[in-house]
């Protein structure tokens, strides 16, 4: 005898919801659409106006761009990421430590978790508009934008990774009578300090993209040489500056995600190897608290 399967049957009234889902998805998006005022033939001639505008980048005049420094100032986006994502990170991880819920009392926790929400609330191109009448026009307004929203998004990210800890080892350190401080120190940074470099990195590629962004505003970088060419219709000079940047941007990309990887695979602990927190929590005899 062979036993015959048969399908569930679907809850009831499901098929409905599903069509009235569809429906909202459906109206929500012609309004949306109406909203932006797009209307037909402008939908049908994009396809032209890009192609005729693409046409008219090739090919890319890169002897003149470079001339002019072009290459410096996609560099300077580079310097900007980097020097925003190091402000971030060291700013954000003392505070995300105060901000866990396993490692931090509720009166200290709450406002900073709000103060993240705060910060990534506001985009970093706001911050920069904010920024450049106190700094001026420049880098320096770009790389505070960058280092302050940068504070917001790692701090929720590290705060996160300190939640998902085990609480193994800080009961370890606790029965041995250390602080708070020893605790962190010693049964918390090693577990998390692995993903939270990986974090840093990936932020740091974020941020060389808003970098980028940034520099149409005045606030340094190679957007303003991009708008420069734009606003005359140099369209081979602004393809060539694309094309740098692109190149610039691809290379971070991929070595981050390389070196990301490496710093993943390493924070795993291998079966003939201690972990790291186990390696912390032997050093303890040696503590002076």
């Amino acid at each position: 005898m062979t036993a015959t399967t048969q399908r569930p049957t679907p809850p009831r009234g499901a098929r409905e919801r599903r069509g009235a889902l569809a429906v909202v998805l459906v109206v929500a998006m012609v309004w949306s659409l109406s909203g932006l005022e797009v209307t037909l033939d402008r939908l049908l001639g994009a396809p032209g106006d890009a192609w005729a505008i693409l046409r008219q980048m090739v090919p890319p005049a890169f002897a003149r761009v470079y001339e002019r420094g072009a290459v410096g100032k996609v560099f300077e986006s580079v310097y900007i990421a980097w020097i925003g994502t190091v402000i971030g990170a060291v700013l954000s991880l003392p505070l995300a430590f105060m901000a866990a819920h396993n490692v931090a009392p509720v009166w200290i926790r709450v406002p900073i978790r709000q103060f993240f929400n705060a910060i990534r609330a506001v985009p970093e191109l706001i911050l920069a508009v904010i920024l450049i009448p106190i700094t001026g026009l420049g880098p320096w307004a770009g790389t505070l934008a960058i280092g302050i929203h940068s504070i917001g998004t790692l701090g929720k990210w590290a705060t996160e990774s300190i939640e998902s800890i085990d609480s193994g080892p800080i009961e370890a350190v606790e029965s041995t009578g250390g602080r708070w401080v020893s605790s962190m120190r010693w049964a918390v940074f090693p577990q998390v300090m692995s993903t939270i470099s990986s974090y840093w990195l990936f932020r740091f590629e974020i941020n060389v993209r808003a970098s980028a962004v940034l520099g149409m505003i005045g606030a340094g970088g190679v957007g303003s040489e991009l708008v420069s060419h734009l606003v005359f219709r140099d369209f081979p000079a602004a393809s060539a500056v694309l094309v740098f940047t692109i190149a610039v941007v691809l290379t971070i990309d991929t070595a981050s995600a390389a070196v990301r990887r490496r710093i993943i695979r390493g924070g795993v602990g291998r079966p003939d190897e201690p972990s790291r927190s186990g390696e912390a929590l032997a050093d303890l005899t040696g503590i002076r608290l």
